[in-house]
């Protein structure tokens, strides 16, 4: 069947936007500056330096994207252009790791400003199980109705640009010196962290990531040779103006010292500095709507993971999984296993951060981190292709992947500083479940030559 090509350039450059903004940079700034001591210009040079790494890997993937013959993003890419086995590897790292670690993470988050917005007792144990309420709900009416999610989603989008785009602009303007600490909030001072400043690079990926589902639909995009490595320049380029400018606007209203002391719990201060206590609320609602708009999207495409690696024969219980119910068009027991894998990783990150042991950062991070790392292999591929003569730019077949593989590089060393003793610990578990997974893939393989 021919695919039809029904987006323009515009409205792919729309799509990674909406894509890539998503809830990371509302609670990831004080990570960033933490990381870079609290400097300014550090914080403006990694936003910098994570925008740069996602460009060139985005546009050397999109190579792949045009010349695939089959749907299903990055781990088509590996089943056409590397190995069906290769494949199965990283589809279990997102089945098993990658997916449900955001899930878990972002859920949770949605639990911590649920807590600031009706003023509830700030505890670990009350966040937690606000997060695991609302992913509960999410999968739920994932399953039950595909419209309902997608209407939420397209609601979500337009919400979360709103404070984005608010505080970026009043930042601008504000005169007022910053409000004082809260009563009971322990200072903390900008200080010297020399190349430690590079730790900011894990929540820098965790907040622009999201840009590689958009190659996924690179095949939708008319003349997609040309416009889709334009939009993958241009779209990272417009999410990195709206984060600076966000980034710019917080510090300019309640300043850096009072970020770095009171965390996630900045937002509600720039609200009430703003409108006073209406407009801390008000802020806060729009923020929480943002981030379980993320929720639901994570949500919607995960639960179908499952159903799409059972559809290759990737996982264990491939046929019962991949049965379809006729009334929801989707496969309950997929739905089902990506609810359990999340609900189990929410508890591990509730015990990392009851414990401490990412030292302020999160499974989700070095999962991300883990999965550029990933991508290396198919940068590698895509300069296999210039060197075969199959992609003729110099520029698309060689210097793009280069500068993915060292973008990709970075981002790892920042995730191994911001936790040089666990990092490693959980890069080496993704790389476990990545082995798993080939050699899954590698025992379906010889059951199918078998069977011939």
């Amino acid at each position: 069947m021919e695919k039809r090509q029904h987006y323009g350039l515009s409205t792919a450059i729309s799509m990674i936007v909406g894509i890539s903004i998503g809830s990371g940079i509302f609670f990831k700034s004080d990570d960033i500056l933490q990381a870079t001591g609290g400097s300014v210009w550090l914080g403006i040079l990694v936003f910098m330096i994570g925008a740069f790494c996602i460009i060139f890997g985005s546009i050397t993937l999109s190579q792949l994207a045009s010349r695939s013959q089959k749907r299903g993003g990055v781990i088509s890419y590996y089943e056409e252009f590397v190995s069906p086995r290769f494949a199965s590897a990283f589809g279990w790292f997102q089945l098993f790791v990658y997916y449900p670690t955001i899930t878990a993470v972002v859920s949770w988050v949605s639990g911590i400003y649920t807590v600031s917005l009706l003023n509830l007792t700030p505890t670990l144990e009350l966040q937690t199980l606000l997060g695991f309420s609302y992913l509960s709900f999410f999968f739920l009416m994932n399953y039950l109705s595909y419209k309902l999610g997608g209407r939420f989603q397209n609601v979500t989008t337009v919400v979360k640009m709103i404070p984005l785009i608010g505080v970026a602009l009043i930042g601008l303007f504000w005169t007022q010196g910053t409000p004082a600490l809260p009563e009971g909030v322990v200072t903390v001072e900008s200080s010297a962290v020399g190349w430690g400043f590079l730790a900011a690079l894990a929540p820098i990926a965790f907040s622009f990531d999201g840009w590689i589902v958009s190659t996924s639909i690179t095949q939708e995009v008319k003349d997609h040779h040309k416009n889709m490595p334009i939009a993958l320049t241009i779209g990272p380029l417009i999410v990195l103006s709206v984060y600076l400018a966000f980034f710019l606007g917080m510090i300019a209203i309640v300043g850096t010292e009072y970020i770095l002391s009171a965390g996630d719990q900045a937002i509600s201060q720039i609200g009430y500095s703003i409108f006073g206590a209406s407009g801390e609320k008000i802020l806060l609602a729009f923020v929480l709507i943002a981030i379980l708009g993320v929720v639901n999207g994570i949500s919607l495409g995960y639960i179908r993971l499952p159903q799409t690696l059972a559809s290759k024969n990737m996982i264990p219980f491939s046929e019962k999984i991949a049965q379809i119910s006729d009334k929801e068009g989707l496969s309950p027991y997929a739905a089902l296993s990506a609810y359990l894998i999340t609900v189990f990783w929410l508890m591990i990150h509730y015990l990392t951060q009851r414990f401490d042991v990412l030292a302020g950062g999160d499974i989700s991070e070095i999962a991300i981190v883990f999965s550029y790392v990933a991508y290396i292999l198919l940068y590698v591929k895509v300069m296999g292709l210039k060197k075969t003569g199959i992609i003729k730019s110099t520029f698309l077949g060689t210097v793009a992947p280069v500068l993915g593989v060292i973008g990709s590089l970075v981002i790892l060393l920042g995730g191994v500083i911001s936790n040089p003793v666990y990092s490693p610990v959980f890069l080496l578990f993704s790389g476990g479940v990545c082995v798993l997974g080939y050699l899954y893939g590698v025992r379906g393989q010889s059951s199918e030559d078998m069977s011939l």
